[in-house]
């Protein structure tokens, strides 16, 4: 049993591509496309849910993770671009996040009636939601 599956595995490691499919220099970065998948798809939401600290967390690893993915040996594009679209979005994030709470964004947003209008809509959902679960 145990040739047979040295055999499997020279067999995956003969060919160039597949051995990088195997490698962790493939489902690393394929794995870690999480993240930025995560705050592109944040972009979206309301500036109130960022989070400053993480947000500044994520930019010094995303950073940090860049030049790693530079240094070691062979070097690792694809790591490099997940790391790169990461601090691209963290970057904007970021600033999503100054603005609102640092420049007055969340001000401006109260005095349009924005912000209390998607208040006003979240408490009378949470209501729906007491009535239904008290019917039952």
């Amino acid at each position: 049993m145990a040739a047979a599956i040295k055999a499997i595995n020279a067999k995956i490691r003969s060919n160039p591509v597949s051995d990088y499919i195997c490698s962790t220099h493939f489902w690393g970065p394929v794995s870690n496309f999480g993240i930025p998948i995560a705050a592109i798809m944040d972009a979206q939401k309301s500036p109130d849910l960022i989070s400053g600290p993480m947000t500044g967390s994520l930019i010094v690893y995303s950073l940090t993770f860049m030049r790693y993915s530079l240094a070691v040996t062979p070097k690792n594009y694809l790591l490099f671009g997940c790391h790169f679209i990461n601090e691209a979005s963290q970057l904007t994030q970021g600033y999503r996040w100054i603005a609102w709470h640092k420049w007055g964004g969340k001000e401006q947003a109260e005095a349009s009636g924005a912000f209390g209008a998607v208040e006003k809509k979240a408490n009378e959902v949470a209501d729906a939601a007491k009535s239904l679960a008290e019917k039952k």
